[in-house]
């Protein structure tokens, strides 16, 4: 589903006089459907970076990312913006590690609006919406109300139900179960079980060892691609 070969990232840091700060350096792996590939390795290593690159919010400066487009490859590191939009409706998911939404919007509708981009009916969004919100504990006298009033963990639970609720092909995922108790974990690794069998390429970082090991297939240690850090 997802391909990297020799992806490199490099940031210029302009008050220093345009030193080049190099984060990583050959990147080359695979994610195929049905599997969960972990990136490991310390912070500042250049994961979050990689995943940045795939969605598109980073530029790769080197080196090919390739996404598998109804069997027609495409290389993200030279696909222009509208292709990478139309990429994100259709064929990738991004949970980051912070909740970024449109103030006002209810929770309910941060969620199914998100579905519905997917092109999910509204009924059927709507009740994606309400399991994946009651499967991830968040109560539902909140669902009426924005996200922004939430507590950290609950915003985190909303932005897991946002990446969770369509049927993208690859799933990204940065740190999701950083500020979730047990109970929540537990139920983001379901989640996560769940989407694999449905076949879905999962690439993520997983800072807590014990969801990592229950949800990974395999885990890529960034380290050895020449970190900053």
């Amino acid at each position: 589903m997802l391909e990297l070969k020799n992806v490199s990232k490099n940031f210029t840091m302009h008050l220093q006089g345009g030193l080049q700060l190099s984060v990583v350096s050959g990147v080359s792996m695979t994610v195929r459907p049905g599997e969960c590939v972990v990136l490991g390795g310390a912070s500042g290593a250049g994961k979050s970076s990689l995943l940045k690159m795939i969605y598109g919010n980073y530029r790769c400066d080197d080196g090919e990312i390739t996404l598998q487009d109804n069997n027609t490859p495409v290389d993200i590191a030279k696909a222009t913006p509208r292709k990478i939009l139309s990429l994100r409706q259709r064929k990738m998911a991004y949970v980051s590690q912070f909740l970024r939404v449109i103030p006002r919007v209810s929770a309910l509708e941060v969620v199914a609006g998100a579905a519905r981009s997917f092109g999910v009916g509204a009924s059927e969004a709507e009740t994606r919406a309400v399991g994946l919100l009651r499967t991830l504990n968040i109560p539902e006298r909140l669902w009426a109300l924005p996200p922004a009033t939430f507590s950290g963990g609950e915003q985190q639970r909303v932005n897991i139900a946002r990446g969770f609720v369509a049927d993208h092909p690859l799933l990204l995922l940065d740190e999701p179960t950083a500020s979730l108790d047990a109970a929540n974990r537990a139920a983001v690794v379901e989640l996560i079980d769940r989407k694999k069998r449905a076949g879905t390429a999962i690439l993520g970082i997983f800072h807590d060892e014990d969801v990592r090991d229950r949800v990974a297939d395999r885990v890529i240690d960034v380290t050895r691609f020449k970190s900053a850090a």
